[in-house]
Formats: structure tokens, sequence, C-alpha cells
């Protein structure tokens, strides 16, 4: 590269800098409300489907298809959510449940061990439709009144692929969308709580996609009645391809420089006000080049942990709206509906 285009190429950097910085939105401005921070330690009941694939050894599927350790998933899922609430969230599992089944679809299949491996195999389809039977599911367990008793938060559902679970699912009074509508018939539950679906074929990047989406949908909620500029959730999902020079941090999928879905190690640099937001509700303007270096050149967990490490968390209101976020998130009965 020359001299000229080299300076060609500082001048256009410098010119998107420069337009981020004109073109974004006034800032709303923080309130004297207090707000304290309000720490949260969600109790959890955690359900793992690891079917029996043979009866005469105690083999069970994991351990059939060298899938992962689902403890070490849970602690380093829980691990992550607290550091990147920076301490605000820290979950419990108060117990765990293991069943040596496949759960039973919402049309009454279940998988016996054979025909499952035959479709992990592509020896045959997997059984359409793939969901499972959540109000099974609700009654096996006992959930709605172990909710209403204020025994468990939220619940984690394990299994494997075509398990039939949604990555998250809310159910209660009011319950709202959540990534999956709301479940249906669990209004007489008055808490709100959220069934997350997991796999153990997967890993922790995974698990923190499922609830990255959570958290969009959730804030997304509680920001629905503001417009233009006081509706922040939308204005911290901006990425480059669709505000060409004002991205901030980006989606769960897309990073402020994806080109495409799940486009988490493109190098291109843009200009990016994802610092800001650690600055929130005081933003300064902070703009900056960035690409995948600053989220972990392409690894799932990487910009997860990133993503949801710049989510705000401090204490106060602004417009009337919690600045830490993550209560909303981890407590859905937070949200005004």
């Amino acid at each position: 590269m020359n001299f000229l285009d080299s300076l060609l190429a500082a001048l256009k950097k410098l010119f998107f800098m420069l337009l981020g910085l004109l073109s974004r939105p006034p800032q709303p401005p923080p309130t004297d409300d207090p707000a304290p921070l309000q720490p949260l330690a969600p109790r959890v009941l955690l359900i793992v489907y690891d079917p029996l694939v043979d009866p005469t050894t105690g083999e069970k599927l994991s351990a059939r298809m060298k899938w992962k350790n689902v403890a070490d998933l849970v602690a380093g899922y829980i691990a992550d959510i607290d550091e990147c609430s920076g301490g605000l969230i820290k979950y419990r599992v108060v117990e765990r449940i293991d069943r040596d089944e496949f759960p039973l679809k919402a049309d009454g299949f279940r998988y016996a061990a054979a025909t499952y491996l035959d479709v992990m195999a592509k020896r045959s389809p997997a059984h359409d439709p793939d969901l499972a039977d959540y109000p099974r599911i609700l009654s096996d367990f006992n959930i709605l009144a172990r909710v209403m008793n204020d025994e468990i938060d939220e619940v984690w559902l394990f299994a494997f692929p075509f398990g039939g679970f949604y990555e998250s699912h809310m159910a209660g009074r009011q319950a709202f969308r959540c990534n999956s509508p709301p479940l249906a018939n669990t209004a007489q539950c008055p808490r709100r709580f959220v069934l997350m679906g997991f796999s153990y074929e997967r890993g922790v990047g995974e698990m923190l996609e499922s609830f990255g989406h959570r958290a969009e949908f959730t804030l997304k909620k509680v920001y629905e009645r503001t417009n233009g500029n006081a509706n922040l959730i939308a204005r911290f999902l901006r990425y480059d391809q669709t505000t060409p020079g004002q991205a901030e941090v980006g989606t769960i999928h897309f990073a402020p420089n994806s080109d495409r879905d799940y486009d988490w190690g493109n190098r291109r640099l843009v200009a990016s006000h994802c610092d800001d937001w650690l600055n929130y509700p005081n933003f300064n303007n902070a703009v900056r080049q960035v690409n995948c270096e600053e989220w972990g050149n392409g690894d799932t967990r990487g910009h997860h942990t990133w993503w949801l490490a710049h989510l705000p968390k401090v204490a106060g209101r602004t417009e009337g709206i919690l600045n830490n976020w993550w209560t909303y998130i981890a407590d859905p009965n937070t949200v005004l509906v």
C-alpha cells in the first residue's frame, strides 16, 4: 500500500468515527432515584434427562455419545453469569433430579434408545414435531406448586439434540414472550418464572447464548413503551451492518462488525460505542474501532461473555427504568407488563 492509499484509509476511518459521534442521538439524563443495587440469588431446580441406552451395563446416553458433564456445564455457566453481572446474579441449584428416560413429546411420542441412536447416526429422521410436553414436565415435578410456595425461582432442563426444549420458556401469570411463546395454562401461578432448555451435547457458550436471547426479549419488553432515544435496548443492539458508523454492542448473534449470523470472528474494523455502555448512564460518546479481537476471535463463549458484561449494572433509574438491567433478566416479575 503506497502513501496515498494509507492516507485515504486513515481519512476514511476518521470519517466514520466522526459520523458515529455526530449521528448518535442525545443522551437521556440520569435521574436522582437511588434505586440501590440488589444482588439476586435465584434458586434453580435442575432436571437432567439422561436415558439408559444399555440396561445390562447401565450405560447412559451421555456416556455412549461422549457428551459433556452436566455438573461442569452448570458450574461454568453460573460462574460466567456471576462474573458478567458483576456479582449481582448468583444462581444456586437447590435440587438436581436425574431421569433415565427420554422426554415425552407434546404429541405423545417418546424415543426409545434404539430409535434415537438411529436418528443420531442419520439412519432415520428425527421425530416431527419436536416440542416436548411442557405441561407434563410441570406436572411430573410439581413445578407450579414449588414456584408458588417460593421454593424455586426457575428451572433448568438438560437434554440432548432433539430433546424438544425451547432455549427459554416463560410461565406464570402474565408471562410474556421470551424467545418462545408464553407457556399456556399457567396463570394460576402468580409468579413468573423461566424454564431454560440446555443440551449437554453443547458447551457453556451455547448456554450463554440461550441466556442472551432471554436477555434480549426481556429487555425489549422492559422498553416496549418507550420510543426513539429513550429505547435504550434498541440502541444497545445496534451493529454496523444495520446502522453504518453507529454500531454499539450488537446482538447475541451479531457482533458490532458481523456481516452475517454467528459471525463472531470477523476481523473488519468498525467504529463502535461499545465502551460507552461501561459508563452507563453517564454516556460520554466514547467511540473507537473494534473487531473480533475484543470478543475472543470467534469463540462463542468469548463473544457471549463480552456481550453480557456490557449490560448495564449500576444503581439508580433512567426514565423510570432500572440502570441495573440484570434485575429484569433474572427476575421477570420485576418487568412491568
